[in-house]
Order: structure tokens, then sequence, then C-alpha cells
């Protein structure tokens, strides 16, 4: 058995799926030109902005450690071997050694927004196109980024009819049984936060599990003229 691999370049683009080291994940929103993107103090722009929503969530601090560690590493010139668990040794000794690699970067490399007294591990940065302070401040530093397996090339998928479950009704699911997307909470709150009632009816009872509106449906189409709302409630609810 001969067996073939074949390797192909892939830009990142928007839907592609990134991760750092420690549980932190996201998938690109945007892509903007370098010079509308936001700048630091000294005029460099960001390579990527991340929700800080991702960061509570996951309850991973040490995320934020290994960013803010990447920066003054990267002033210093230097490399970290960290140990896990120092906090046996010393309360908040991971919060101490960072703050203290990013004053001596402060000190050497003579830019004060590296490490700011009033807001440690902090900093002020400027709107691209506008040139404007955000009003906000904003943790800056050099993490790991990987790109992951999960590409939007490979994950789009759609179908206008399918097959059914035969006990709940519902769609199928996973492409390789032709089924349809699978919606989830979040998913549901994207949703409703641009108030598409609509759209959430017809997910839940025309492509759904509503038996008597999906063939009124059918019906409909076959004939002609204007889908019906449906009066009576579906099976599960």
């Amino acid at each position: 058995m001969i067996r073939v691999y074949i390797s192909q370049k892939r830009k990142i683009k928007v839907g592609d799926k990134i991760a750092g080291r420690h549980g932190n994940k996201g998938i690109i929103s945007k892509i903007l030109p370098r010079q509308d993107m936001s700048y630091l103090q000294d005029g460099r722009p960001v390579d990527m902005v991340f929700n800080p929503l991702g960061v509570p969530s996951r309850m991973n601090v040490e995320q934020l450690f290994e960013c803010l560690l990447g920066l003054a590493g990267s002033l210093l010139n230097r490399y970290y071997r960290i140990a896990p668990f120092d906090e046996r040794y010393e309360q908040e000794a991971s919060r101490k050694q960072v703050f203290s690699e990013l004053y001596q970067a402060n000190k050497q490399t003579a830019n004060p927004w590296v490490f700011e007294p009033k807001y440690p591990g902090k900093s002020r940065i400027f709107y691209g196109r506008t040139g404007s302070p955000f009003e906000q401040l904003f943790i800056i530093g050099k993490p790991y980024i990987l790109k992951l397996i999960h590409q939007v090339d490979d994950k789009i998928h759609g179908c206008s009819s399918g097959h059914y479950a035969l006990v709940a009704q519902q769609p199928l699911r996973r492409r390789s049984k032709q089924g349809g997307q699978r919606v989830g909470e979040m998913e549901v709150w994207a949703l409703e936060g641009f108030g598409v009632a609509h759209t959430f009816q017809e997910m839940l009872t025309y492509k759904s599990h509503h038996i008597r509106a999906r063939q009124e449906v059918l019906g409909t189409t076959i004939i002609g003229g204007t889908i019906p709302k449906p009066k009576d409630t579906p099976e599960s609810f």
C-alpha cells in the first residue's frame, strides 16, 4: 500500500481558529490593514487584538502572565523557564516575578509605558484610524499563538433539505450525513444579539421538528402561495 501526503499552504482568513497554550482560543473575526490596527505608544502596530471576555470565563490567568513575561523577555532579550506551581514557595510569586521583569525592562529601555506603577501590566494604546487613545487600558504582550487545524474552508457546510431523525424528528447532524448546522447555546446568544426573531421561528418550527408546519411548507412550495404561520406548537414544546 502506498500512502501519499499532500501539503497545502493556506493564509489565515476570517473564520479560522487559533489558540494559545493555556486553553485560550478564538475565531478570527476581522483582518485589517496594518495602518488601521491599533498601535502602541512607540508607534508600533499590534498584531492581534483579543476579546477580553475570553479571560475570566476560562479562568486561566497564566495566559496573562505569559503575555506580559513575553513582552519583558523581548525587550530584555531574555528567555524564561518557569516552574509550575511556584505559589508553593511564595505567595503571588508569579505576579511578583512578572512585575519585576517589566520594571527592569522599563528601566533598561527607557519606555515608561512598559511598566506604569498606577496600573502595572497595562498600557494605553491608540486607535489606528483616528489616532485617538482608547479610554480603557490594555494588556500588551507577546504570547505564543498557534493556528489550529479547524479552518473555515473545511468547516463550511450547507444544505437546502435533508433527512430527519426518526425519534426526535430533527435534522440529522454531521456533514458526513448531509445534516444541518448545529445551533448551540452560544450561537443562540449571537443570533439574539441581532434580534432575528423570524429566523428563530423558522429554525424551531419549519426546519426542525414541527411536523405539520413542515408539511404545510412542502405543500405551499409545490402548489404556490404564501407559507402559513404555524398555529400549534411543536411536539417537543
